[in-house]
């Protein structure tokens, strides 16, 4: 039974270059299996702009290019991987905001496709319309590496509660969150999310964001973290590119629920939560 994990974030900075993404990518993934990372998360659409005109351009199928990138560096480096997330067309031509996850063998062992998609108009501030060129995903995905087990969400799925609930119900020790706020929902936002989804489900979130780049079009928050299952932010980065290191004690997550038994208190003869169960890969 593995309880002490280290986790490294990668808070790469996204260009307009899929081949410089993914070797800015494999530049961090090694410097994190250096300072001795089992799990390594990179962030949402981390090889490709975060525009939705671009999003069709960069789309791959699986297994594609980046993929099999991916797949390699799990198995060369010996670690889990959680690949952020890439823009993956179907066999019908049809493209999901999807989460590729490898086990240190290189083999594909989840795989998740952004449930909620990223539809928001504030005047004056932001438009931004995911669904005029992605489909949504519709499996709740939950993926056990070794003894580990964790919810796999991309960015707007955190704002719903039921998502990460399901995945708690279905033991999930942590939530991992690709995500890519932007400097309007980010100051707003990103922190009270990550830290209430913590404190709803009493388990560990760690959010990895692209760092910012203020020549792209689309300016992501940054200040990728970790938050432990009392809430507490113990890991937060700035907006800058840089790798986040933390080291998580799993066991902290059954104590927590023991000493506030919010899991098992729930009234399940009053309310109840149905959802779909995880898919396999």
């Amino acid at each position: 039974m593995i309880e002490k994990i280290r986790v490294a974030i990668c808070q790469m900075k996204v260009v307009d270059d899929k081949n410089t993404n993914l070797k800015k990518a494999e530049e961090m993934i090694k410097e994190s299996v250096q300072q001795g990372a089992d799990i390594v998360v990179l962030p949402e659409v981390f090889n490709a702009p975060y525009q939705v005109s671009l999003f069709p351009v960069y789309a791959e199928s699986y297994p594609g290019p980046t993929t099999d990138f991916l797949a390699k560096s799990a198995q060369a480096n010996g670690i889990c991987l959680v690949g952020g997330s890439i823009l993956e067309r179907d066999e019908e031509g049809k493209i999901y905001n999807s989460s590729f996850v490898f086990d240190d063998k290189g083999s594909l062992i989840g795989k998740h496709r952004k449930i909620h998609l990223f539809n928001i108009d504030i005047p004056g501030a932001i438009s931004f319309k995911e669904s005029s060129t992605l489909c949504e995903g519709n499996i709740i995905t939950v993926i056990k590496y070794k003894s580990i087990s964790f919810g796999l969400m991309i960015c707007f799925d955190c704002r719903f509660p039921e998502l990460a609930r399901a995945a708690a119900l279905e033991g999930a020790q942590m939530l991992i969150i690709p995500a890519a706020f932007n400097t309007t929902t980010g100051p707003a936002h990103w922190e009270l999310l990550m830290r209430s989804r913590a404190v709803d489900n009493q388990l560990f979130v760690i959010a990895a964001s692209p760092a910012r780049n203020i020549e792209a079009r689309y300016h992501a928050w940054g200040h990728s973290m970790v938050v432990d299952p009392w809430g507490r932010i113990i890991q937060e980065a700035d907006e800058t590119e840089q790798i986040l290191y933390s080291e998580l004690d799993l066991s902290i997550v059954d104590t927590t629920r023991k000493k506030l038994p919010l899991i098992n208190g729930r009234r399940s003869d009053v309310y109840e939560l149905l959802y779909n169960k995880n898919g396999n890969y």
